[in-house]
């Protein structure tokens, strides 16, 4: 099996004890988890890229460019959504859970909750 390499916004440092960021444009940083059939082998973050009002395609790019196949965050606007479609990334948006590690638990067992499945972006508010 292939190994999965996943994104989440995170606000503080801390790997998978990290809190999870709900504006994936404008954290601080992404915890990077590579996954091999369903287990962890390996953690380590990510700065983001620089961001304004209306930049979403730079952290698009940025994931995408580090090899990023999954996604998981919070609300995300529909631009965005569509750009990391065409560049082959899964989104799992409206994500929630307590901490990095459990959502990246629960993506991989499959039982991942979302809280909405709208496509919101409060533009960083």
């Amino acid at each position: 099996m292939d190994t999965l390499i996943i994104a989440v916004p995170s606000e503080t440092p801390g790997g998978l004890d990290a809190a999870l960021g709900m504006h994936f444009g404008h954290c601080d940083l992404y915890t990077i988890v590579e996954a091999n059939g369903g287990e962890i082998v390996d953690v380590r973050t990510l700065p983001n890229v620089p961001h304004q009002q209306g930049g979403c395609m730079a952290p698009v790019n940025h994931l995408a460019g580090n090899g990023v196949k999954v996604l998981i965050a919070g609300g995300m606007g529909l631009r965005p959504l569509m750009g990391f479609q065409q560049a082959g990334v899964r989104v799992v948006h409206g994500a929630g859970a307590p901490s990095v590690g459990h959502a990246i638990q629960a993506f991989l067992m499959d039982s991942l909750p979302t809280f909405s499945t709208e496509n919101t972006c409060g533009g960083g508010a």
